[in-house]
């Protein structure tokens, strides 16, 4: 993993001599933005060949997965490259281990350890939010289910990482934020998760403590580059919980409102971020109070019920700051949506499980209800 200014430099370095083409996964977005060349110019010093993939969709569904995989098999190429964000890392991290025709992506669905690393990894984020560039695991839609669904398989673990903030220096601030605030609910859900543990508390702490004091400053002033280089590491380190522990509540609650309602991943996050830790707090006041004292604020807390006021108050004040929807009326979802909803969320029992306070279907109810405004204003 290189990381800081100037870490792109490392990756004619990371190759010469090694491969001999890459596959370079990335989206028309990153293309116009004028990032890939970036990436790709030391990609060439270092002596590859270049082909690129650069229509990949905004959270694909597997289908889409698997046209890029089919596109892959066709290039001949010894490495992937990925340059973008968590959609573009994620079918990049599939392709490596479906590259042989019996293991297509559905097939994946089923039985994810089915793949094998059959082709080496380099990641280039383009955002400092999804963590995937650290993690095994893989997201797609599944049309048929209106329901996003994760991948996992330590195969898909990336072999090289590359952050450099000169990648996110020019993201715009709607999409730094819904990103930001996704390493965010990675970090805390890690934090506060049942499969918490030594190993994902230390990156998971480490994480939040760069997010808070970094965030809105990384996302709002295009020169703060500090700010954005510790943005990407958090990300990372925040992925690297994932790993070790998982995320919880927020996360299996956000998947249907991305697979169902194309709410970006980031956004979906941050509407359930404050209700879910709020409903977690009785459960997880030791957690909140653990990051109070690590983050050392000089607010003044004492107790445990000071330190999670301040820290939840802290969350909120960020989601606020940053402007970011936290309401699903402005998406065109009511309350007739709300039975499908509770029916989706219900489902990803991967990470409801993972969740310290039991989530009933009710529970899930109150809690898509709470970021409902309905026009009684309820």
């Amino acid at each position: 993993m290189y990381s800081g200014s100037n870490a792109l430099k490392s990756i004619s370095g990371i190759v010469k001599g090694k491969y001999h083409k890459a596959a370079v996964f990335t989206d028309q977005g990153i293309t116009a933005a004028g990032l890939l060349g970036l990436v790709t110019d030391h990609l060439k010093e270092g002596g590859l060949e270049i082909e690129v993939l650069d229509n990949l969709a905004a959270e694909p569904s597997y289908h889409e997965a698997q046209e890029a995989v089919n596109w892959f098999r066709k290039t001949g190429a010894d490495l992937i490259v990925a340059v973008g964000g968590g959609s573009v890392m994620d079918a990049a991290k599939l392709a490596s281990i479906a590259a042989e025709g019996e293991n297509g992506v559905a097939r994946l669905l089923d039985d994810p350890l089915k793949g094998r690393k059959l082709v080496e990894t380099m990641m280039v984020p383009t955002t400092a939010g999804t963590g995937s560039e650290a993690t095994p695991n893989s997201i797609v839609a599944v049309p048929e289910k209106e329901l996003k669904v994760g991948i996992v398989n330590e195969a898909m673990l990336p072999d090289y990482v590359v952050l450099d903030g000169a990648m996110i220096k020019k993201l715009p601030k709607k999409i730094a934020a819904s990103t930001g605030v996704d390493a965010l609910a990675h970090g805390i859900e890690c934090f506060t998760s049942k499969k918490a543990n030594p190993f994902s508390n230390l990156f998971a702490m480490e994480a939040l403590k760069l997010i808070f004091p970094n965030i809105e400053k990384a996302c709002c002033d295009e020169n703060a580059m500090e700010e954005k280089n510790n943005m990407l590491l958090a990300a990372f380190y925040a992925g690297a919980a994932i790993t070790a522990s998982g995320t919880t509540a927020v996360h299996a609650l956000s998947y249907p409102l991305g697979g169902r309602y194309h709410i970006p991943h980031g956004v979906a996050n941050a509407m359930l971020l404050l209700p879910v830790m709020e409903f977690n707090r009785p459960t997880c006041l030791n957690e909140f109070a653990a990051v109070y004292d690590e983050l050392k604020p000089g607010a003044g807390a004492e107790s445990k019920e000071e330190k999670a006021d301040w820290v939840l108050g802290r969350m909120e004040r960020i989601i606020k700051n940053l402007e970011i929807p936290t309401s699903l009326t402005e998406f065109g979802i009511g309350m007739d949506d709300l039975d499908d909803l509770v029916k989706a969320g219900m489902e990803v029992k991967r990470l409801l499980n993972n969740n310290k306070r039991i989530v009933t279907a009710e529970d899930a109810r109150k809690l898509y209800f709470s970021i409902m405004k309905t026009k009684q204003g309820n």
